[in-house]
């Protein structure tokens, strides 16, 4: 977006939170108002709700969604992924880097100021913490500035408790997402010498969550999180981003209600900026640090009102629908990322849809040839290996297809999968003589259970040629 009223960019040179001197300068953002805020709050109410909510939710005594990257396994809705099926996984992942690609191209970085959990945590649940105990932002100011009295450090004392206590509840959640609220349970529970480990997990994310939310804050977004660089490659002109509208606004100048206006609209109150959680001045034309929370419209639409004047000075828009006028247009950029969407949804769509509960690989043992038996038999030693997704313990049964004097016999214990399982085995597998063609054999191999086909493997018999 264009700079309209300072011709220097020099703003853009350094981080709007940092001095000259290179010192963190603390942000105190006026507590947000307004329509949009409130369509904000509702959605992270929402978002909340699931968030805290979700590990309790279980199906067939599954959790609904679990990634345990300990035991590798991967429940997303209560269908169990496992190593196999890590390549489903992982293209649903790109999908959705895709999607945010797509949509950041579309509506810049809405997602960042409404979905974002780092930015829903901050704004939502700790940030509103601080208004409660400390007061809007002069009161924080006023307070920060204090001496180290009784109501100071009650104050902080409070908050931080707070903090604590918030940090360690989210850190909670975070865990039962990857163990599940069971295992979660028993750490709570049981001494912590059994749980060590998990124990000293929670303590760790619930100081990292802390320090972030304490002290660290904006700081993500601007400095750790990678999505504020590649919105600079993704956002074009035609990008819908929360802009201000330096045609009508500039010149910028202080007047009163139903006083004669000269100039722009914009009338420099600055609410803009002292309600902004990043400390930006809108006005400037999109930056790094926009998160596009909204705060900036919200805070504006409010001034423009009480001054008699039309709303929408800050609003959503794109730099070509307030040079040019021009509504927003679906780019071929747009189409192209929408078709290469499309195409990974199919994808992905067809690997679920065509995904087995069961796996099996059958392979001749290494390092092993055929071996001559009585009546005209050869046979070969095979290894098995049975993958079970299913709740359900899994009996298995083998036989050749279409070699009906093939025989099978298993070495040692009958096979059986427990639930969610893997088991290996071995076999050695009979054939006639006269059904050797070639030293090759390739034979297809069912795998039953209850009577049920629920596997066929392809394998190759090693065995003689026969004149």
């Amino acid at each position: 977006m264009e700079i309209v009223q300072d011709n220097s960019e020099s703003f853009r040179d350094h981080i709007g939170t940092i001095d000259d001197n290179g010192k963190r300068k603390w942000i105190f953002p006026n507590k947000p108002s307004g329509k949009l805020f409130n369509y904000r709050k509702y959605l992270s109410y929402i978002y909340l709700l699931v968030f805290f909510g979700l590990p309790f939710i279980k199906v067939h005594e599954e959790p609904l969604f679990l990634i345990n990257i300990l035991e590798r396994k991967f429940i997303l809705f209560g269908t169990i992924f496992w190593p196999q099926d890590f390549f489903i996984f992982g293209l649903g992942m790109l999908i959705f880097i895709v999607f945010i690609a797509l949509f950041t191209v579309i509506f810049g970085r809405v997602f960042c100021g409404w979905a974002c959990p780092q930015t829903i945590f901050m704004e939502m649940l700790f940030r509103r913490i601080e208004y409660w105990i400390d007061g809007d932002a002069p009161h924080q100011r006023a307070l920060k500035k204090a001496p180290m009295n009784g109501e100071k450090i009650m104050k902080r004392v409070s908050k931080y408790t707070l903090f604590a206590l918030l940090s360690f509840l989210i850190s909670n959640t975070f865990l039962a997402y990857i163990i599940g609220i069971d295992e979660l349970l028993k750490i709570m529970t049981e001494p912590i010498s059994l749980h060590v480990g998990g124990f000293t997990s929670i303590l760790i994310f619930t100081g990292v969550y802390f320090f972030i939310y304490s002290w660290f804050r904006e700081q993500v977004c601007l400095i750790v999180c990678p999505y504020g660089r590649m919105q600079g490659v993704l956002l074009d002109k035609n990008s819908i981003v929360v802009a201000y509208d330096y045609l009508r606004g500039e010149n910028r100048h202080k007047f009163k209600k139903n006083e004669t206006r000269v100039g722009g609209d914009c009338i420099d109150c600055d609410l803009c900026v002292k309600v902004c959680p990043t400390g930006i001045d809108i006005r400037n034309g999109t930056q790094l640090e926009c998160t596009n929370c909204t705060a900036c419209i919200d805070a504006c639409d409010h001034m423009m009102e009480s001054v008699g004047l039309e709303k929408g000075l800050i609003r959503f828009d794109s730099e070509n629908g307030i040079k040019n006028k021009v509504k927003l247009a679906f780019t071929n950029r747009m189409k192209a990322y929408t078709a290469v969407l499309i195409l990974l949804i199919s994808v992905e769509t067809f690997l679920l849809v065509s995904r087995s509960d069961y796996d099996a690989t059958i392979i001749r043992a290494k390092g092993m040839l055929y071996q001559e038996q009585p009546n005209n038999q050869v046979s070969n030693l095979f290894t098995i290996k049975l993958v079970n997704k299913t709740r359900k313990a899994l009996p298995v049964t083998i036989k050749v297809e279409g070699y009906a004097h093939a025989t099978i016999q298993i070495i040692g214990k009958e096979l059986q999968v427990k639930k969610e399982d893997v088991t290996q085995g071995s076999f050695f597998l009979f054939l006639n003589k006269s059904d050797i063609k070639k030293r090759k054999t390739e034979l297809k191999i069912g795998i039953y259970s209850n009577g049920k086909l629920i596997k066929t493997v392809k394998t190759n018999f090693l065995g003689p040629v026969t004149a």
